[in-house]
């Protein structure tokens, strides 16, 4: 079929589904201004995620240029008899299908038509950018001032949009909050096709509601980011524990020291468990080198599991090395580790942050990256963490895994209650990350089918021991579940959503909110 014969067609589709009274040419005229694409390829790239689980086809995908582009197809939306979906896509790495669109239109914010760069404010400590550039491009821009965001993810590759959607975290947060901690401004398209400045002290409600809000109430266009000096290098520490107590013992005495000076601290505190007998190193991080590998099998654990923790010293250009040295050295002598398994390394700044993207790298060459990934993502209460470790740790999962399990504790003071987030309600919460890809190697445990079953067992023996869990980078098929997820938030949720997207156009792919158009209907 010709390319404009294709086109046409698409275009028909898409007048059926909203139900507009506009002929093929008028939505011609629309798309030519603001960039509609009705190509094939396009389509077919924002039809899944990185989760490649689940699969939902655009009518159409939005490139837009800028802030204005994106409003006027989501009043169109808005306005239209019967409405359409929209779905702000940054760098589709969610797992199950939140930025898609069934039949509604896909708005790819990054890598796409030319957006506005990214402006830094020496003086004031903070960048401007779109709500699609990735965080590796902040950085790059403001590494050129010598500054630097202080709050990541441990993977670059993402749009700011995106993760400013869901919270942001990685092992600064203890001590800066996850990165929605660390907004002053925010530029936001709403269901209403409006652009709307917001901040603490400016249209705060829609501020608060787009912080962790998954997208429901408007689409992020540009965010204004607090900066910090950028150091220059890292020590990246890694010591193993075989006692799970002893190794939450000190990650918690570590969190603990969030408002000590920076001498008396580490910058950054994450762990993973090993349950396999496997590797320290994993695809994670290049943390040895290749051709020396670190054994960890000889290692006596309880239950056949260990526990790494990963910890970090920032180096700036005043620093001292010696002093670097005694600071480490204090610190880790209040630890209560393995002995002879401190393993170091050191390496500049951008490189520990990008050190997900080397193995990305690495993976993509073996043809193991674009494989289903069934994430399941949980902050876990304090009190019952031990209860988590000996249930799913030394239970459900077995010896096998197909990729690291993060485990690390945040602090609740760092969060504001205001923002869309949940997180269980104690001083000190877990973040427990299962971040597998199921493999076709042979190996029945690591199937999409066993794995995606092994979510399933955690998640029902998290609600049978009322362990307390909220899911991060939610996903429930049913409003009752998202209802028990959100609890006492439910009703300022539900509010939110009525008064910046009263028609559900917004996010459709979360499932919170059932859409009020019957195209989108019929994928539920």
């Amino acid at each position: 079929m010709a390319p404009k014969l294709l086109m046409l067609t698409a275009i028909c589709r898409l007048i059926v589904i909203v139900g507009l009274t506009l002929n093929p040419n008028d939505l011609l005229l629309i798309q030519t201004e603001i960039q509609l694409s009705f190509n094939r390829t396009d389509i077919q790239s924002a039809s899944s995620d990185f989760g490649k689980t689940t699969v939902h086809f655009p009518a159409a995908v939005l490139h837009p240029s800028s802030a204005g582009d994106i409003a006027k197809l989501v009043k169109l939306a808005y306005e239209s008899p019967h409405g359409f979906a929209v779905s702000a896509r940054g760098h589709g790495h969610s797992i199950n299908g939140q930025s898609l669109a069934a039949d509604g239109v896909v708005v790819e914010m990054s890598g796409g038509a030319p957006a506005p760069a990214p402006v830094v404010s020496e003086k004031l400590m903070y960048v401007d950018v779109w709500g699609g550039e990735l965080w590796i491009d902040v950085l790059k821009s403001t590494l050129k001032y010598g500054l630097a965001p202080k709050s990541w993810t441990d993977y670059l590759y993402l749009s700011v949009g995106g993760t400013i959607s869901n919270a942001g975290i990685s092992g600064q947060a203890f001590n800066h909050g996850p990165q929605i901690s660390n907004v002053h401004e925010v530029d936001v398209v709403t269901g209403k096709g409006e652009v709307v400045t917001c901040a603490e002290d400016k249209n705060p409600e829609l501020f608060h509601a787009v912080m962790g809000g998954l997208g429901q109430v408007g689409i992020i266009t540009r965010a204004r980011i607090a900066l910090e000096p950028s150091p220059q290098r890292v020590r990246w520490i890694r010591v193993l524990y075989s006692n799970f107590l002893g190794f939450t013992h000190d990650q918690e005495y570590l969190i603990s020291l969030h408002g000590q000076p920076s001498s008396q601290k580490f910058d950054y505190v994450e762990g993973f468990v090993i349950v396999d007998g496997g590797l320290i190193n994993n695809w994670r991080s290049s943390f040895f080198s290749p051709s020396n590998p670190v054994k960890i099998s000889s290692i006596s654990s309880v239950g056949n599991v260990l526990y790494c923790l990963e910890i970090t010293k920032n180096y700036y250009h005043h620093s001292d090395p010696e002093s670097i040295d005694q600071e480490v050295e204090a610190l880790l002598k209040k630890l209560n580790y393995i002995p002879a398994s401190v393993f170091t390394t050191d390496l500049p700044y951008v490189d520990f942050l990008d050190r997900v993207h080397k193995a990305e790298l690495k993976l993509r060459s073996k043809g193991l990256w674009d494989v289903p990934h069934p994430w399941l993502n949980l902050f876990v209460p304090k009190s019952r963490i031990a209860d988590f470790d000996q249930g799913v740790f030394k239970g459900i999962l077995g010896n096998k895994t197909s990729g690291p399990i993060l485990i690390y504790p945040m602090n609740k003071n760092k969060w504001d209650e205001r923002t869309s987030v949940v997180t269980p309600n104690e001083d000190v919460f877990y973040l427990v990350a299962l971040l597998r890809s199921a493999l076709q190697n042979g190996e029945e445990a690591l199937t999409l089918e066993r794995l995606s079953d092994e979510n399933r067992h955690i998640l029902n023996f998290c609600k049978e021991q009322k362990i307390g869990i909220k899911q991060y980078l939610p996903h429930y098929t049913s409003q009752q579940e998202w209802m028990e997820h959100y609890g006492e938030k439910w009703p300022q949720i539900y509010k939110r959503k009525l008064e910046f997207d009263p028609r559900h156009i917004l996010a459709t792919g979360q499932r919170i909110f059932e859409p009020s158009f019957s195209s989108v209907m019929k994928s539920w």
